[in-house]
């Protein structure tokens, strides 16, 4: 039995942030039930790269799921969401704000037919505030919440991460909002309403850079890799061209020294401590430098694990996919899609101990479960659904 496998979901939400939430709740084994446009579906199904008829995108994000096609612009339409929403635990959506309100699906509405309700509405900037309306994508809200002036060499420019970090991250908040308003609805029996912003989520993940400048009024400045209050703790570059991170307290100074043939200045009292070594960060980085291109990424790994300094090669995808550790920790799975055949995916990180361990399902085909949940949960006859479809409501 897995965690959530109680729960059910209704999932009105495209793209990235949201989706990718409800996929890890329905990989903890809950019914999620997706929702969504007859004939295109959840923008992303269109997305490079392209596999058969739908795309590796929504297949990251859209696993273990189910799919039905409803036409919310519809009156018969929005009436099967409100049965659906009075037999389900969670609504999730990201529609821009006021647009559910106006086809009578939003909180008031659906928590008058079930006050249990978990109503979820993840935003860019929230239902309030003068940025409501405004529109963005997750690199707007990098911009905007000050993860990009963070990130960039020293001296450079702003650099955005290679992966949708605010996407993501906000994903990770929703699926933790949403359990904590579960938790708290064993206590009342009531459901909630989580207003949720991608900016807020930007803003909360500040937390050190925010700590610094309320401690300091100190901006950060990028630094490329190096860390603004520890030294050493930055990428170098080895003699064979490739790259590590090092990250040293003071514990690992001298055997880290002593590992690149650095014993004047492991034991220079001035460098002892942390607070030296960030007072003199030229001086040490320069050092570091000159011995780490000295020998090839692989001698250095070895040199240091053997002292117990924490290093790590810098991987890319192709490294880490066929890292021993990450296969040995079985992240990497597949699932059968038809036309596609086997499609490797990432699992959840999670290993259980008094549950199942969560499992990679395949993701729907585009309303593949529509007559299905229409008959088994509202119990509406063949007649019934085909008169929706010549309504087009479905």
């Amino acid at each position: 039995m897995k965690p959530l496998q109680h729960l059910t979901i209704l999932d009105l939400s495209r793209v990235l942030a949201c989706p990718f939430a409800s996929m890890i709740l329905a990989e903890l084994g809950a019914t999620v039930i997706k929702v969504e446009q007859p004939g295109a579906g959840d923008e992303t199904r269109g997305f490079e790269p392209q596999l058969a008829k739908d795309s590796a995108y929504y297949f990251a994000c859209n696993r273990s799921k189910s799919s039905i096609t409803v036409n919310l612009r519809s009156p018969e339409g929005q009436g099967v969401i409100r049965e659906l929403a009075q037999q389900a635990d969670v609504f999730a959506e990201n529609f821009p704000v006021g647009t559910l309100g106006r086809q009578g699906l939003d909180y008031a509405t659906l928590s008058a037919l079930n006050p249990k309700l978990v109503y979820v509405s993840c935003t860019g900037f929230g239902q309030t505030g003068p940025y409501a309306h405004k529109k963005g994508y997750d690199t707007v809200f990098q911009a905007m919440g000050g993860l990009m002036s963070l990130t960039g060499e020293k001296g450079g420019g702003p650099v955005k991460p290679g992966l949708p970090v605010a996407d993501l991250t906000s994903g990770l908040w929703v699926a933790i909002a949403i359990l904590a308003a579960l938790s708290g609805r064993e206590k009342t029996g009531r459901g909630a309403h989580v207003d949720f912003s991608m900016l807020d989520g930007q803003v909360s993940l500040l937390t050190l850079a925010a700590a610094r400048y309320f401690a300091l009024g100190e901006i950060p400045p990028r630094l490329g890799t190096e860390h603004p209050g520890r030294v050493p703790s930055a990428t170098f570059r080895c003699k064979d061209g490739k790259y590590a991170h090092i990250t040293a307290s003071d514990q690992h100074w001298a055997p880290l020294c002593n590992a690149l043939g650095l014993e004047k200045i492991g034991t220079d009292p001035i460098y002892s401590t942390n607070a030296g070594r960030v007072e003199h960060r030229e001086a040490i980085m320069s050092a570091l430098t000159a011995a780490v291109s000295s020998v090839t990424r692989g001698e250095l790994i070895a040199k240091l694990d053997a002292v117990e300094v924490p290093v790590g090669p810098v991987n890319d995808v192709a490294e880490v996919l066929a890292d021993p550790h990450v296969r040995a920790r079985q992240l990497i799975g597949s699932f059968d899609y038809p036309g596609v055949g086997e499609f490797k995916a990432l699992g959840l990180p999670y290993k259980f101990l008094g549950w199942d361990d969560p499992q990679i399902g395949r993701p729907p085909a585009l309303g593949e479960h529509t007559e299905q949940i229409l008959r088994e949960r509202l119990g509406y006859t063949a007649e019934r659904i085909e008169e929706l479809k010549k309504a087009r409501a479905i």
